[in-house]
């Protein structure tokens, strides 16, 4: 037995983020770069740190290398502890042979014994590709005073965009009655936040339960939580207020960065009280040649510009030439645009290169109808000829 913690907390970082597309055939979603200097999963982290929480289990299975990397010992968290800390949590070997997760509760189930290490009260599951700041701490003390089983953070959303979301149906009190899965006729709008806090024993029981039921789906969503709610467990829904989004598709990883460069998008990365940490590499101040030109836009150390960057997010690393133009885009580390190129509406993976007048992406003409545009990509590591094009909403992963 380790030191006993109140709370562990189990980040779910191992989905495929198909949605991403080419940013994400090489590196697990929650390692994609976001807002210049960080990693989708820097938020989480941060907050638990933020939050008191200083015991992390990080569950990792598609394409783990650069995630596991980037978490290391913890130390830019300061999660790097004698007692705690955070640990990368892969499938294993076992007596009984190697099992991938099968589903977001069956991915807790197979590391219960690391969870028993700790001997928790609580356990606080959390996704690994969301962007916001909230302290975990008080919807711990929430699901203390409630005297609840399961809490499950909500946010109330347009009834228009209900149907996106698992939806709680909840009394006066906050006491969840029933609950629909992506409803094409929703009867509430609050919307799950996919983070949960449980009571570790009713917890455990669950997922046993679920894991020796072989027509169970082993996801919290499909199984756990209705399962516990038609048992009579006390279900209770914890209302979060401030800015949330679920990164998961190439338009909200772009509208996300976006935000950061929004005075009207209530997302501070400056605020003392509340830091983001990261993992970043040493480098120089960022340069400005004599013909740049920036406006709206984040620039991190160890750029080169000397093209015109306008409302755009410009990653650690990165080099924009004499002429190059830059509009509404993300540029991720280590990216190099040439000479005459241009960049709109965009994003450009890490270490690729946008050879001399090719066009990456195009401003829309009419804003109003979403459907005559639409984000370029340029996936990791690739290389764009010398006047080539990509199209609006194409998605490049190989050299063209």
């Amino acid at each position: 037995m380790y030191n006993k913690k109140e709370c562990v907390a189990m980040l779910l970082a191992g989905g495929q983020g198909s949605r991403l597309y080419a940013l994400t055939q090489t590196v697990a979603k929650p390692a994609v770069p976001f807002g210049g200097k960080y990693r989708i999963i820097d938020f989480p982290l941060s907050n638990c740190i933020n939050s008191g929480i200083d015991t992390v289990g990080v569950l990792t299975q598609y394409q783990p290398l650069v995630l596991n990397e980037y978490i290391g010992n913890g130390q830019p968290w300061d999660l790097d502890r004698i007692h705690g800390g955070v640990h990368v949590l892969p499938p294993y070997q076992k007596a009984s042979g190697a099992d991938w997760y099968s589903g977001t509760a069956n991915a807790i189930y197979q590391n219960i014994p690391f969870i028993d290490r700790y001997d928790p009260e609580y356990v606080i599951v959390l996704s690994g590709d969301h962007i916001y700041k909230m302290d975990y701490n008080k919807m711990l003390s929430f699901h203390k005073e409630k005297n609840a089983d399961a809490t499950i953070a909500v946010l109330d959303v347009p009834k228009e965009e209900a149907s996106r979301f698992g939806i709680m149906i909840t009394d006066d009190e906050d006491n969840i009655i029933d609950f629909e899965e992506k409803p094409a006729n929703p009867r509430s709008t609050l919307a799950s936040m996919g983070i949960y806090i449980f009571t570790w024993s009713k917890l455990k029981a669950y997922l046993i339960a679920n894991e020796e039921d072989e027509n169970a789906t082993k996801d919290f969503g499909k199984n756990i939580i209705p399962d516990m709610r038609e048992a009579g467990e006390k279900l209770v829904a914890y209302r979060v207020d401030g800015y949330w989004k679920d990164v998961g598709t190439i338009d909200s990883l772009w509208e996300a960065n976006m935000d950061l460069i929004n005075p009207n998008i209530p997302i501070d990365l400056y605020d003392p009280a509340w830091k983001i940490y990261s993992r970043n590499p040493v480098m120089p101040p960022q340069s400005i040649g004599k013909n740049a030109v920036i406006q709206n836009s984040m620039v991190t150390e160890g750029c080169y510009i000397d093209g015109s960057v306008e409302f755009s997010m410009i990653s650690d690393g990165v080099t924009v030439e004499e002429g190059a133009v830059i509009y509404d885009s993300i540029l991720m580390p280590g990216c190099v645009v040439k000479k005459g190129a241009k960049v709109e509406y965009a994003i450009v993976g890490e270490n690729s290169v946008v050879g001399e007048n090719a066009q990456i992406g195009m401003r829309p003409e009419n804003m109003e109808n979403r459907d005559d545009w639409g984000v370029a990509v340029v996936g990791h590591n690739v290389n764009v000829s010398d006047g080539a094009e990509v199209a609006p909403k194409d998605i490049i992963s190989e050299d063209i």
